[in-house]
């Protein structure tokens, strides 16, 4: 007998993302759920990457640099968080194949300030939106109840990153400016999970 799976309707509706992920995805992540946990362990470490990349890139921005400080801050005790697991699983740290998601979506960003700025921001606010609605659902489906709450707490985090992500967009640009581009990315990040990687991956 299977695990019942708890569908992406059941979390809460995000308002940035243009579609729920599928059944489909919640399935071979619960299936692969070391290799889930290893590629949770890399996308930590990404994410605090690019908030630091970006406080490089742009080191007169005085609210971006000290709101991405934090971020790369907590994206770092994720990371040690999520490792930790790993340890505690016996999953050895290792390499893994990035899947298409981020190389298509940093495609998308625009050459010319500020254009690069608001497309960076708002990447960045949906990968995290992407990360908030998935971590809810392997917290909902997973089968290990310490794991699930691990989790499922880690979603409220993951809401506060990509909410300061849009936010700052708003501050550098205005806010119809930012819906428009947000709904463009949106529907193209949508596009790139319509069909599943046959890596499992958390963004796949």
């Amino acid at each position: 007998m299977t695990n019942r799976v708890v569908p992406s309707a059941t979390i809460a509706k995000i308002k940035i993302l243009q579609q729920p992920t599928k059944s489909a995805w919640i399935e071979q992540a619960i299936a692969n759920l070391d290799t889930i946990l290893l590629d949770h362990s890399h996308c930590e470490r990404k994410a605090a990457g690019v908030a630091i990349n970006m406080m490089f890139r742009y080191p007169a921005h005085q609210k971006l640099v000290r709101q991405l400080t934090a971020i790369a801050q907590e994206e770092l005790e994720h990371f040690e968080q999520v490792n930790q697991w790993l340890e505690k699983r016996n999953i050895p740290l290792a390499p893994l194949n990035s899947p298409p998601y981020f190389a298509k979506l940093k495609s998308q960003i625009r050459h010319s300030e500020p254009d690069r700025l608001i497309d960076s921001l708002l990447i960045s606010a949906i990968i995290e939106a992407r990360s908030h609605e998935r971590l809810g659902l392997i917290g909902a489906n997973c089968p290990d109840p310490e794991l699930a709450k691990f989790y499922c707490g880690l979603m409220a985090s993951e809401a506060r990153h990509y909410g300061i992500y849009w936010v700052l967009a708003e501050h550098y640009s205005d806010r119809l400016t930012v819906e428009h581009r947000l709904a463009e990315l949106g529907e193209y990040e949508s596009s790139i999970l319509a069909t599943l990687h046959h890596e499992p991956r958390v963004h796949s």
